[in-house]
């Protein structure tokens, strides 16, 4: 199972490391990540395996928002966020 992390914003310092961060200490694996800075704003996808992780995706996603601070943060299972994007 996986799940997609979106995090968008003010560049800053330390936004990747952050959320790596996070996603390591719930057992999270990153599978792939992009990312970009268009001028002063940081935009980055990452997809994450969640079968070992020892958090729900909710708890995750809390614990991004309060470690890496101003950023616009959504995680969402890998189905619902395929189903959103279906056309």
């Amino acid at each position: 199972m996986r799940a997609v992390i979106t995090v968008i914003g003010k560049d800053q310092v330390g936004i990747l490391a952050g959320t790596s961060a996070e996603v390591s200490k719930a057992r999270g694996n990153i599978v792939e990540v992009t990312q970009s800075v268009l001028q002063d704003f940081f935009a980055m996808i990452m997809l994450i395996d969640i079968t070992e992780m020892n958090i729900s995706i909710d708890q995750l996603r809390e614990n991004l928002k309060k470690n890496v601070k101003g950023m616009d943060i959504h995680v969402m299972h890998e189905d619902i966020f395929n189903t959103m994007h279906k056309i």
